[in-house]
């Protein structure tokens, strides 16, 4: 299965993430497939930065988003993009 899952990057106690797209069976910072994006929580506001296009390809392709990851995405507006890309296919599919 195929998560998306933040991999820790930064020194210690001032940590800094990377939003990947991985194997679940991998560990949290080894390999991963892609690198969609970036979460830095030491600034103030917290910096997120995600790639809409690549996570929104991922999720249909069937990548699987962990809890954290998932706020993250909610936080920027992906989720809610990707909501309204299947109603609008839901409604053409109706009407046609």
């Amino acid at each position: 299965m195929v998560k998306i899952r933040l991999r820790r990057m930064g020194a210690k106690k001032r940590p800094f993430y990377r939003v990947v797209v991985a194997d679940a069976r991998s560990p949290r910072d080894g390999r991963y497939i892609d690198a969609i994006g970036y979460y830095d929580p030491t600034k103030d506001p917290a910096v997120i930065k995600i790639d809409e296009e690549k996570a929104i390809q991922w999720i249909k392709n069937g990548a699987q988003p962990t809890d954290t990851a998932r706020s993250l995405l909610q936080k920027t507006g992906v989720l809610k993009r990707l909501a309204e890309e299947r109603r609008l296919k839901a409604e053409a599919r109706e009407s046609s």
